[in-house]
């Protein structure tokens, strides 16, 4: 499975996100009343306001504050390099990050979980909003599906079985790929970035589901877990 992919050329990515304010009370009263329209169905008899602590999952409600990318090294001992982009102005981050991919081979291809549905249609909507020219590899009008280089290993698993959604956490788990016990999950972001205030917290979450999710990769080609004395993290 995916062995028609060069290992090197894969860049394997993870977002986190949150709602763009600290409370729904600081939510402009315009961008209030749609988003009380845009979350009728989801969130049923909860308030508006009471629902907005899961505006992050958005991209018209919510920011990135940060993308972790890996990168596999090596021939014999094949190992991953890992950085991040991360801050409080997501334009300058979404700005660096565009940088990186642009002096990426174009035909570099992206691999996230979920990635289809979340991560790259949310860089995209971004940087959209941002006035970000999108680098070739998230360039996806007028292409073709079997043109666009991405890859999702949750889609991958679905085999074809559209109404399947299993989480990163489970399928490193059935495949023995080992994780750290980790003092966060997906759904209290938010609240480590506007109430506790620790970005770097969040950051390290998200270098942990790039090297999952590089794993699972690897577990998906037949191909040995990458050691962890084999794993870099570089800075900016």
């Amino acid at each position: 499975m995916l062995e028609q992919y060069d290992l090197y050329n894969i860049m394997v990515l993870d977002i986190e996100t949150v709602p763009q304010y600290a409370s729904f009370d600081e939510v402009p009263g315009n961008m209030q009343n749609l988003w009380d329209a845009k979350t009728q169905y989801q969130r049923k008899d909860e308030s508006a306001a009471a629902f907005y602590e899961r505006a992050g999952i958005w991209a018209e409600f919510g920011k990135i504050v940060c993308i972790s990318v890996g990168i596999f090294t090596g021939g014999q001992r094949v190992g991953l390099r890992i950085k991040s982009f991360a801050g409080h102005d997501e334009k300058e981050l979404l700005h660096d990050f565009a940088r990186l991919l642009n002096s990426q081979p174009p035909n570099q291809v992206l691999c996230a979980h979920n990635g289809k549905e979340f991560d790259f249609p949310y860089i995209c909507r971004r940087m959209l909003i941002h006035g970000i020219k999108h680098p070739s590899q998230l360039e996806l009008s007028g292409k073709k599906p079997w043109e666009i280089n991405h890859i999702d290993t949750m889609d991958l698993w679905k085999f074809g079985d559209y109404k399947n959604y299993t989480s990163l956490s489970l399928l490193t788990a059935i495949f023995d790929i080992p994780t750290p016990k980790d003092d966060i999950d997906g759904s209290q972001v938010g609240h480590v970035y506007w109430v506790e205030d620790e970005l770097e917290r969040i950051c390290t979450y998200c270098q942990k589901d790039v090297v999952a999710t590089a794993q699972l990769l690897r577990r998906f080609r037949g191909e040995p877990l990458i050691p962890d004395e084999n794993v870099t993290i570089v800075g900016g």
